[in-house]
């Protein structure tokens, strides 16, 4: 079986680019702490696993996030004869490596985001695939505005491996809660089985590029909505709505959300896996905001239908 110390040229590439945009990210988010006159950091926290590989989780604690992890992971070894079906490519060995995160901000007025960065081997196939999205409690059109335009800008500087529009679209169909007939948030970029070739020169080397550039866009996508909001004064009924749009988080990451079930159907790590949920989250019954209350207005953004189109390719 594969160690850690064999692993080939490409996946030690993708290994290490995930690992340095893990790096970044937290250093950026820790930089937002301190611009706000916090000194919490993320705790850094190891782990093996039995079957090959493991990984690193950070977790945040602070004034500014409330909860936030950023987590990487490079793992190998065998699949179930039946998970391996679902997946392309052939047998059952595979390679995965990744970063995936998810910060949850103390303000209401200041959006959840998520975010991840994959490359994946099984059998002859390989490719990346990853995203990022976001997730506010109060709609604002001019982050929305901001936190596409970052990626639409990233799209187009790789116009042989991206594509925005369909990206665009594809994060739209993706995040949506089909038994609340939501979207989970106002959308960004999904992209999924962007086809790696190592035979190609500089066809793989790019593909790892497109990803370390992915975490750069992410920071540059977040930290500035963050920045604008995070002064924001909120109430205790502004902060039960947040808490109550956060179940909608809950709910997707248990019912659909991929990464999840990938990592707990590979033999993941249950703790870094559900990292991603949020501390503190309520549910109601049949709860509704009042119309033309700014909560209403973030409902009619979210309850747009998603475009038309599957939610397993562009």
């Amino acid at each position: 079986m594969q160690s850690s110390g064999e692993l080939s040229e490409l996946q030690a590439r993708a290994s290490a680019t995930v690992r340095a945009i893990q790096d970044a990210i937290c250093g950026a988010i820790e930089g937002l702490e301190r611009e706000q006159g916090s000194q919490a950091g993320f705790i850094h926290d190891r782990w093996e696993r039995e079957g090959g590989g493991g990984g690193e989780s950070r977790v945040l604690r602070g004034e500014v996030i409330e909860k936030g992890g950023v987590n990487v992971s490079t793992v190998f070894g065998e699949l179930s004869p039946d998970f391996a079906s679902q997946l392309p490519g052939s047998g059952t060995h595979f390679f995965a490596t990744g970063v995936s995160l998810v910060i949850h901000p103390r303000n209401p007025h200041v959006p959840t985001t998520h975010a991840n960065f994959r490359y994946i081997e099984h059998g002859e196939r390989r490719w990346i695939g990853g995203g990022g999205d976001l997730t506010p409690y109060y709609f604002h059109a001019e982050d929305k505005e901001h936190f596409h335009a970052v990626w639409r800008r990233l799209c187009e500087a790789h116009p042989e491996i991206a594509d925005y529009p369909a990206w665009s679209e594809w994060c739209d169909r993706y995040f949506f809660l089909k038994h609340r007939g939501e979207r989970r948030g106002i959308g960004g970029i999904f992209f999924d089985y962007v086809d790696v070739d190592p035979s190609a020169p500089g066809h793989a080397e790019a593909r790892i590029d497109f990803l370390r550039a992915g975490g750069q866009a992410f920071i540059d996508a977040f930290i500035p909505i963050a920045r604008r909001r995070v002064g924001t004064a909120w109430t205790p009924e502004q902060r039960r709505w947040q808490e109550l749009r956060r179940g909608r988080y809950v709910e997707f990451n248990l019912l659909y959300d991929r990464g999840t079930i990938f990592g707990l159907r590979t033999g993941g790590r249950t703790e870094s896996i559900l990292m991603s949920l949020p501390p503190h989250v309520q549910w109601g019954y049949c709860e509704e905001p009042n119309p033309g209350t700014p909560e209403a207005r973030l409902l009619e953004e979210l309850r747009r239908p998603p475009p038309v189109g599957p939610v397993s390719g562009v």
